[in-house]
This record gives structure tokens, sequence and C-alpha cells, in this order.
């Protein structure tokens, strides 16, 4: 895959923070949510992110599929400890959203609007979304996944019909293609500075 994403040298440039400080990319996973409650276990760090290069069965909200064309985007679920209830959970996907919104301006100059609950739009088309899902936890804090997809190289003709009118990629608004490694890097830090100030960590 001529730009794929490389784990080490993404985790080399993410070592100062709790975002990153483990990162995993797979080729294909159903969904990256589901894959980090596979991998992780009781030791896992906060922080833990898994990129899959595609999805096969990646969920949006009310269960909607998300579609992950191969090596175009940037689909992936990060494994926290935020220290709050499960019904404070909204508050997770409010950081996520906004963490993304402001990584887009500041590499592309571009100013995406949130749609609530989770949804990120340029010119009124989908480019991001968030799926945060939360599980209690007896003796420790509880876990939370958050889910990210972005669209970031594809163009009009690799989103299904139904989607083409709806749904719009970085390259698409830039109308040029994107360094998948460099943006992938600048998000998971703005992903981590933002996190660090709104939740308290587990070190």
């Amino acid at each position: 895959m001529p730009d794929g994403l490389v784990a080490k040298e993404l985790q080399a440039d993410l070592t100062s923070g709790v975002i990153g400080r483990e990162i995993i990319v797979l080729e294909q996973t159903g969904s990256t949510n589901d894959a980090i409650l596979q991998i992780k276990n009781p030791n896992s760090k906060e922080g833990l992110v898994i990129f899959a290069e595609h999805q096969t069965a990646g969920r949006g909200q009310r269960g909607n599929r998300w579609e992950s064309a191969t090596g175009k985007g940037l689909w992936f679920s990060i494994l926290l400890r935020p220290g709050i209830d499960l019904a404070s959970s909204p508050q997770l996907t409010t950081w996520a959203a906004e963490a993304i919104s402001g990584a887009i301006q500041n590499e592309f100059s571009l100013t995406p609007a949130i749609k609530p609950p989770n949804d990120l739009q340029i010119d009124g088309r989908k480019v991001a979304g968030v799926l945060v899902e939360m599980r209690a936890q007896e003796k420790a804090a509880h876990l939370a996944i958050a889910g990210i997809g972005v669209n970031v190289n594809q163009s009009h003709e690799d989103f299904p019909k139904e989607l083409k009118s709806r749904a719009i990629s970085l390259a698409m608004a830039l109308g040029k293609a994107v360094d998948r490694q460099s943006f992938a890097i600048a998000l998971l830090r703005e992903l981590d500075r933002t996190y660090r100030a709104r939740f308290p960590c587990d070190g």
C-alpha cells in the first residue's frame, strides 16, 4: 500500500502524551472498536490506538454502516479510562468531535461544522464521525472506546451511490491529496492535548 500507515513511525512522534503511546495498524478488521475490545487486557494502558486500513463492518451512530475504502481514510479507535460515569459518555463524543475539527482547521484551514451528536461536515457533507462506547469495570475506572473515522483521500467515485451526495473527503475539499501519516500524527496530538486537559488520566 503506497500510502500505508506505519505504526512505529506514528508512535515515535507521539512519545510524550497518553493517546498514541501504543499504536497498532491492522490491514483489515471488522471494526476497530471491536478489535480494541479483543486485544485489550486488564493491564492495557490508556491511550492504546488501533488503526485499520480497511474495516469490513465499521459502525456509525444508530447502527449505521461506516464506509471505509481501503487506504483512503483514517479509521481508528482509542482505549480510554476517562474517570467519568457511563451517563457522561456524551462528553467524550463532544471532546473527540471538537478535537477532530480543531486538527482539520490547524492543518488545512478548513472549518468543519459539528453536527450533533457525532458528525463533522464540510459544505453540508459528512467528512468525519465519532462513535463512543463505554464498558463498566467493577474494580477499575470504566473503559471507553472512542471510534473515529475521517474521510481523507477518497474521490467522489469511492463513495457508494447512496452516499455520493452526502459525503466528502479532505482531498475533495482541498483539491489535492493529503499525507495520511502526517495528518494522523497531527490528529492524535490534538486528541491527546485536549483529552488530557479535560479528563483525568491514569498515567
